[in-house]
């Protein structure tokens, strides 16, 4: 199926991959963004606010501070005082107790009925007084309260502590209150603890009742904050009435973050949030890099980048390791320069940058710093191709960070010693991170299916095994590759194409010949061995050195961009010498052309069509009888118009402008290749 606007292929199943790998990503950054209202600054009184500026952003109340409110309440709770009911069963069933007793047993250790009219008396007293339980009396002492209001029949009696009996200070009253009438061993008869137990009883509900009352009356704030006030900025020292302003607007933000609607509305948030932007930057690839959109390679780079840095930002922040800005955000659009392309780099770079702004409570200093970085970092480092550039971009960027905050330092002080030092720290542990791009390239290139610069300066090194056995080999062949890489790079520098990718491709595109060097003509040395052969058979050996050359990769573990050059260099073009010599013998027969033809595919991208354009220019140019600029011209001229009016080009981004363009580099070229020396005399005698 195709869509009706484009004309392109129209899948269900990439559509599927693609909305899949949309929500993974909106709910894997979702889930490590913070999504509890941590206040995330740290201060102390008396030390300089070391963040930027701070305004409040809702309207909150600016609390008193524990030790205010503490004394207020100790203020108010020295007039507290706890409620007990009074149990009247207790005193009657007390005496009717004694009584019983005494009736029974008491009245024959006893000398006489004064001592039990005795106990009666006190016993009524220290009820009438009050019995409480010890821990009671004890828990009432440690808070200081001095009275208690005692509840009968509806009506609160307030009553002093100090005239209250636990049980033992009144068995103790009963023993000592009347020594010169009454003796101790007597009452020690007659088991008074029997006959004293609490009557006044705890009432927790009407004691919290009336303390809560009271604690109601206390204003906990001193003062109010509105939206939008200042509340401090970088520099000020935090003095005691900002240090209480802090720890309100702490304590209000926590307590607006605990409700479940708060939460419910900040995850709404951060997934419409996230899922903006992340649809915004899928529109861009598909609207300007289709094909990076289309391969499953260069999409996983992208959204696997899009993922790993907010993730890491939010556990940053939610955990307070440290801060942001050693986090070496410049390495997005290092590795995606240089396995895409300069545009697309800054599109995601400014796509994580954004996405991770929201972890932070004011992200505008951040966001512009990260954007200057990231672009810097695009300019400095255009190709990788070694390790003392990366260093360079490394102390590029520090120099960026650093000199743009100062900026900003100088804008919002007005003292020098107020610079924070630290942030510049930081700017320097973040450069030394970002040189860890380079064994990251390494990892994200044989992940993803990529092939790096650095790559493929390695494979250019004609010390590599592969080539030093070429050049033994088919030397001729040999000497054809390296000036086919010269002279393609140069084409690809001259229309923008990636130059080094397209030299180290000129190197290998012809190991296949090692196989039969023999049979082509830059390693023969007299002998032709197609003498032997037909034309058919010879055709087959030249259009082989492709399978072989494919093998030989394969076996070698070539990168794919190298195997491409190996299998478009000739397209789907064919053995031209060998067909019209057969068609030339067999002039009325008719010719199966597919015999003569190479597998291709034709070139598709600009790098394989300069290869294939340089290719024939340069073989073709050995067989010319003579040097000129007219003949070298029109040799050019002749081979790529007809590769153009073959159609090798169609499926390629190559523009007329750019063939031009390489013609006349060509030309320009094998001129300076093979322009004439000057004879030298020789001495005469």
């Amino acid at each position: 199926m195709k869509s009706l606007k484009t004309g392109k292929r129209f899948s269900y199943k990439d559509l599927l991959y693609k909305s899949l790998i949309f929500i993974a990503t909106v709910s894997v950054i979702v889930y490590f963004l913070p999504n509890e209202g941590k206040f995330n600054y740290q201060f102390d009184i008396n030390k300089p606010w070391k963040y930027g500026l701070l305004q409040a952003s809702f309207d909150f109340p600016i609390y008193k501070n524990d030790m205010q409110v503490q004394k207020e309440q100790d203020s108010i709770l020295a007039t507290y005082q706890p409620y007990f009911h009074i149990e009247k069963n207790v005193e009657k069933e007390m005496i009717e107790r004694l009584r019983e007793d005494y009736n029974k047993t008491l009245r024959h250790s006893l000398p006489g009925t004064d001592y039990i009219r005795y106990i009666e008396r006190m016993l009524k007293e220290m009820y009438r007084n009050g019995i409480i339980a010890g821990n009671d009396l004890t828990r009432m002492e440690e808070d200081s309260i001095t009275a208690i209001r005692t509840v009968e029949q509806n009506t609160a009696t307030s009553r002093p502590v100090g005239q209250l009996y636990t049980v033992k200070d009144a068995y103790e009253y009963l023993l000592n209150a009347d020594t010169t009438h009454y003796k101790k061993k007597v009452l020690q008869q007659c088991n008074l603890n029997n006959y004293i137990t609490p009557n006044l009883i705890y009432d927790e509900a009407k004691s919290e009742a009336a303390q809560k009352d009271l604690l109601s009356n206390i204003s906990y704030a001193n003062g109010f904050v509105l939206n939008g006030q200042k509340i401090i900025d970088r520099g000020e020292i935090v003095n005691e009435q900002t240090y209480n302003i802090l720890e309100s607007l702490r304590k209000e933000w926590e307590k607006r973050s605990d409700s479940l609607q708060e939460k419910r509305l900040t995850l709404a948030g951060q997934i419409l949030y996230v899922g903006i932007f992340l649809f915004c930057f899928m529109v861009y690839l598909d609207l300007f890099r289709a094909d990076y959109y289309e391969r499953k390679g260069s999409l996983s780079l992208l959204f696997a980048l899009i993922v790993l840095f907010p993730v890491i930002a939010s556990v940053m922040v939610s955990q307070s390791l440290s801060s942001i800005y050693i986090v070496p955000f410049a390495m997005i659009p290092i590795i995606v320069r240089i396995f895409l392309d300069s545009r697309t780099a800054f599109m995601a770079h400014v796509t994580i940058i954004l996405l991770c702004s929201i972890t932070l409570r004011f992200p505008h200093e951040f966001i512009l710093l990260q954007v200057v970085a990231g672009m810097v970092s695009i300019y400095s480092l255009r190709e990788l191709s070694q390790r003392s550039q990366l260093l360079r971009t490394a102390l590029v960027v520090f120099a960026s960070y650093a000199l743009l905050y100062f900026a900003f330092e100088l804008i919002h002080e007005d003292d020098l010693t107020k610079l924070n030092t630290r942030m510049y720290i930081y700017f320097m542990i973040n450069g030394i991170l970002l040189l860890f791009a380079y064994p990251l390239l390494f990892i994200l290139e044989k992940t993803f299916g990529f092939t790096s610069n650095v790559t493929l300066v390695e494979l250019s090194n004609i010390n590599n095994s592969l080539l030093r056995e070429m050049s033994e080999i088919a030397p001729g062949t040999f000497q054809h590759s390296l000036q086919m890489a010269n002279l393609a790079a140069e084409a690809a520098n001259k229309i923008g194409a990636k130059s080094q990718l397209v030299r180290t491709g000129a190197l290998y595109h012809d190991i296949g010949k090692m196989v039969n060097p023999a049979f082509f003509t830059e390693n023969q040395s007299g002998v032709n061995p197609h003498k032997s052969l037909n034309y058919e058979q010879s055709a087959q050996v030249i259009i082989s050195h492709i399978t072989d050359g494919l093998k030989l990769a394969e076996k070698h573990n070539l990168p794919k961009v190298i195997k491409d050059f190996i299998s478009t260099h000739h397209g789907r073009g064919l053995t031209k010498y060998f067909y019209i010599s057969y068609k030339n013998e067999h002039p009325d027969e008719e010719v199966d052309a597919e015999k003569f033809r190479y597998p291709g595919p034709n070139p598709f991208t600009k790098e394989q069509a300069i290869l294939m354009m340089a290719d024939s220019v340069e073989a073709a140019s050995r067989s010319l009888p003579e040097y000129t600029e007219d003949s070298i011209g029109t040799l050019v001229d002749k081979i790529i118009d007809a590769q153009v009016a073959e159609g090798f080009f169609k499926e390629c981004p190559i523009t007329f402008k750019d063939i031009a363009l390489v013609k006349a580099l060509f030309k320009e070229k094998l001129k300076t290749m093979y322009h004439t020396r000057i004879s030298y005399p020789e001495l005469k005698k």
